[in-house]
C-alpha cells in the first residue's frame, strides 16, 4: 500500500515517442483548425467567395462550413479545434521536460481526447452519409486528432491508466510499441470509406484532371 501510495505521489512519466506524437499530430491538427478559421472569416466578409480548398462539388470547404453540423455548438467548430489542440502540444512539450503527471490527470486528458475522436467520427459520418461534401482542411484536422487519440489510449492501457485484467498486460505492451500500425489501420479503414462513398465521382475528377 505504501509503495502504492508512493507511485501515485510520484506521478506518470511518459516516453518521448508519446510527447512527439501529441506535439506533431497536436500541431497538424490546430494548423487544420486554423486554417478554417480563417476561411470562415474569409466567407463571412464574402459570402460569395470561392475558397482555396473547394476543388470541386464533392470536395469544398464552404459547402460543408456552412452547415449545421459546422456549428454544432452555435459556433464553428474550428474554434473548439484552435482550442483543444493546444492541450496536447502542451502535454507534449511538459513530457519532453521530464513532467509527470498523477493518474487522475491522465484519466481525464484520455476523457478529453477521447471525446475529440468521437466528435472527430461524428463529423466524418456526418460528411459522408448526411452532407456528402469532403472538407479538405477538416480532414487535417481529423489527421491530427486521430493519432493522438489513438496512441494515448494504448499507453493508458499499458500504463493501467484505465484498468485492464492483468493477463492482458502483455498484450498492451505489444500494442503500444506498434502504435503505428493501429494508427495506419484506422486511417485505411477511413479512406476506404471515403472512397467507397465517393466511387461514383472520383472517376470523372480523374479523368477530367487526365490522370486515368
Amino acid at each position: 500500500m505504501t509503495e502504492q501510495k508512493t507511485t501515485e505521489k510520484a506521478g506518470i512519466g511518459a516516453p518521448i515517442s508519446l510527447a512527439l506524437v501529441l506535439i506533431i499530430f497536436g500541431i497538424i491538427g490546430w494548423i487544420g483548425a486554423f486554417s478554417l478559421t480563417l476561411e470562415r472569416i474569409h466567407v463571412a466578409s464574402d459570402p460569395g467567395a470561392v475558397l482555396g480548398c473547394d476543388l470541386n462539388v464533392f470536395i469544398s470547404c464552404k459547402t460543408v462550413m456552412l452547415t449545421a453540423q459546422a456549428k454544432l455548438f452555435g459556433f464553428p467548430n474550428s474554434l473548439i479545434g484552435l482550442s483543444a489542440f493546444m492541450a496536447p502540444i502542451i502535454v507534449g512539450f511538459a513530457i519532453l521536460a521530464k513532467a509527470q503527471f498523477a493518474k487522475w490527470f491522465w484519466q481525464l486528458f484520455l476523457v478529453g481526447n477521447f471525446l475529440g475522436f468521437l466528435f472527430v467520427l461524428w463529423l466524418f459520418s456526418q460528411s459522408l452519409l448526411v452532407i456528402n461534401v469532403l472538407c479538405p482542411y477538416c480532414m487535417v484536422a481529423w489527421t491530427g486528432m486521430i493519432p493522438i487519440f489513438v496512441t494515448l489510449f494504448l499507453f493508458s492501457a499499458r500504463e493501467d491508466i484505465i484498468p485492464m485484467p492483468i493477463r492482458t498486460t502483455a498484450f498492451w505492451d505489444g500494442a503500444y510499441s506498434k502504435a503505428w500500425i493501429w494508427v495506419i489501420a484506422t486511417f485505411l479503414i477511413i479512406i476506404l470509406a471515403i472512397t467507397l462513398r465517393f466511387w461514383s465521382r472520383w472517376i470523372p475528377m480523374f479523368s477530367q484532371l487526365g490522370w486515368i
